[in-house]
């Protein structure tokens, strides 16, 4: 029998799944993102098990998606420096002569949840992963909203909170959204882990505005019908209710919006989005 493959490579683990034409996961395995020999020897020897009819990429970025392009299907000018100019999809068709499908790991995820998920019956969407890195990826009419590259919202300028003097974790930009609000950024601020900082801290107040802005800026440019926030930083349960709050101080009345318990949300499928996204994608790079 033939199967659907996904890989949904993050910056901390690879998540590889096989799944059928309803997109159910039959099996799957998570490799942690070392060095790409080792990684990706774990990850062939996975698929070898099974006979594929194509397989979904969702990569941590930047990367190559212009198919015009002689580095097409490449990890480019990611901070994680063995992945570097990474060749991602062929190091994939050294061993399967099967379709891809590649794109962003938040793209991915945002297309899980489209498929079959909290944006399933809504005809634009934006997520956003809040985690070791922050990314985001925007879909209308279920098309990806992109141009010369892909969308890089995680590293978009935003105002720094009146008490945080923190000089941010981003390589490049340092007070980016990725440097304000992601897991090592929260960590470094705090000098301790994530979980471990309490629930009333001040640091989630900041971090709530942060998200706040990415959701304001987001619905002032593309104006979609559902803003979705995934990611580990997004598994402190209190923190959506923060982000809520934030954004209706920034709106201050002067957008018409659906309630924001409806309009920025969590993800609905129990961290399978990106996996999913994958496999549907897959599916459509075979039809």
């Amino acid at each position: 029998m033939q199967y659907y493959g996904a890989i949904e490579a993050g910056g901390t683990k690879f998540v590889c799944a096989i799944g059928d034409e309803a997109l159910n996961v039959i099996e799957r395995v998570s490799i942690p993102t070392t060095y790409p020999e080792e990684t990706m020897t774990e990850v062939i020897n996975f698929f070898k098990n099974y006979e594929l009819k194509s397989i979904g990429i969702g990569s941590f970025g930047p990367i190559d998606i212009n198919k015009e392009s002689k580095t097409y299907g490449y990890i480019t000018s990611t901070p994680k420096t063995a992945w570097k100019d990474f060749d991602f999809i062929g190091s994939v068709k050294e061993y399967f002569d099967v379709p891809i499908a590649f794109t962003t790991d938040v793209n991915a995820s945002l297309y899980g949840e489209y498929q079959k998920g909290i944006a399933k019956n809504v005809d634009s969407a934006v997520y956003y992963t809040i985690g070791t890195g922050v990314g985001g990826g925007a879909m209308m009419n279920g098309r990806y909203i992109q141009g010369l590259s892909h969308p890089e919202m995680g590293h978009m300028s935003i105002k720094q909170h009146e008490d945080d003097d923190f000089e941010g974790n981003c390589p490049f930009h340092h007070t980016c959204l990725e440097g304000l609000a992601s897991g090592p950024a929260i960590e470094k601020r705090a000098g301790i882990k994530a979980k471990d900082i309490e629930e009333q801290d001040k640091t989630w107040d900041m971090v709530a505005y942060y998200i706040a802005q990415a959701a304001y800026n987001t619905t002032l440019m593309l104006s979609p019908e559902k803003i979705i926030f995934g990611g580990g930083v997004m598994h402190q349960d209190h923190l959506l209710d923060k982000i809520h709050k934030q954004f209706e101080i920034l709106n201050n009345g002067y957008l018409n919006l659906p309630p924001v318990e409806t309009y920025i949300v969590k993800p609905s499928l129990n961290d399978d989005q990106g996996v999913i996204g994958c496999l549907g994608l897959a599916q459509s790079e075979y039809k």
